[in-house]
């Protein structure tokens, strides 16, 4: 369980403690909540937010999916995310706004009142240390991510479900992460994170349109892959194009930039995070320290 002193709640910094919700909640109940992942980190002139603004504009764009109204702008969430990391007297750490409904049972939220909360802790990467040094272990899971013409393709916390479906399967099968296919038999993504493959220097990754997220790290590295004359190709990929990458890796803000080593028992190019990830990991490490001048607008600085 995570800790810590503070947490921002519809406006108000509240003790950790005291940050609960009536169990007969509706997004409790029906998954009715929206959230983001957003980290801070230490650079050359403190503490600073990563990419704030893309991420709040995102949870905006996920409230208006589910008809939440969300009251709070993107530059309050701004300040209240520095007002939270003060409080809790983080540099860097890990950020997790969620907005749900409140109020009502059954299922129309048409009465529904509405919470906002933002908590921060430390919390290293997701898939660890050794993850991101190494690689890790995937395995390419029996579930299939939902399709975007059912489900609004957005950050909606019921719809986790299915992603936890898939990651408790591999994990207990000894895996690390699973990789998930859409219903058509494509490359979607992992269960948090976006992935890419590289094949003969090219990076690769799926378009949107098979229902992955429209990741923000993944953006990231889409434009500093450009700027460093790395080619990418936003194109369809099946399981056995896995197989046969020299490199993979996923991308996320908790997962940041992690290799994936092997993948349904295969190793992947020489069985170790080759130099297109390696790379990757350069950049985007420059990119959230504040190294890189030209991307200084996407520090919050707290």
């Amino acid at each position: 369980m995570v800790s810590g002193k503070s947490i921002w709640v519809n406006g108000e910094l509240v003790p950790w403690e005291n940050a609960s919700t009536h169990v007969l909640t509706h997004a409790l109940h029906y998954g009715t909540g929206i959230f983001e992942g957003i980290r801070s980190y230490d650079t050359a002139e403190g503490p600073a937010v990563f990419r704030s603004s893309e991420h709040f504009e995102r949870l905006h764009h996920s409230a208006d999916a589910i008809g939440l109204p969300l009251e709070w702008t993107v530059d309050e969430l701004r300040q209240a995310t520095k007002d939270v990391l003060l409080a809790n007297g983080l540099g860097a750490g890990y950020i997790r706004p969620i907005a749900y409904f409140d109020g009502v049972m059954g299922l129309a939220t048409t009465d529904a009142e509405v919470s906002t909360a933002i908590a921060a802790w430390e919390w290293g990467r997701y898939l660890g240390e050794e993850g991101v040094r190494n690689g890790i272990r995937a395995k390419v899971s029996s579930w299939r991510r939902y399709s975007s013409a059912s489900i609004p393709n957005v950050k909606v916390t019921g719809v986790y479900i299915n992603s936890v479906l898939a990651k408790m399967e591999v994990v207990r099968a000894g895996y690390d992460e699973a990789v998930m296919l859409n219903g058509d038999g494509l490359v979607s993504e992992g269960t948090g994170e976006n992935i890419f493959a590289v094949k003969d220097g090219v990076a690769l990754t799926p378009p949107l349109s098979v229902g992955c997220l429209e990741g923000i790290t993944r953006d990231t590295l889409l434009t500093l892959f450009g700027e460093a004359d790395v080619e990418v190709r936003e194109v369809d990929l099946t399981q056995e194009q896995l197989y046969k990458a020299d490199e993979l890796f996923l991308t996320g803000t908790a997962a940041e930039v992690t290799p994936i080593r092997e993948l349904d028992d295969r190793a992947i190019g020489s069985g170790k995070p080759g130099p297109v990830t390696r790379l990757a990991q350069r950049l985007y490490e420059d990119a959230i320290t504040g190294k890189l001048a030209e991307h200084h607008d996407w520090l919050d600085l707290v």
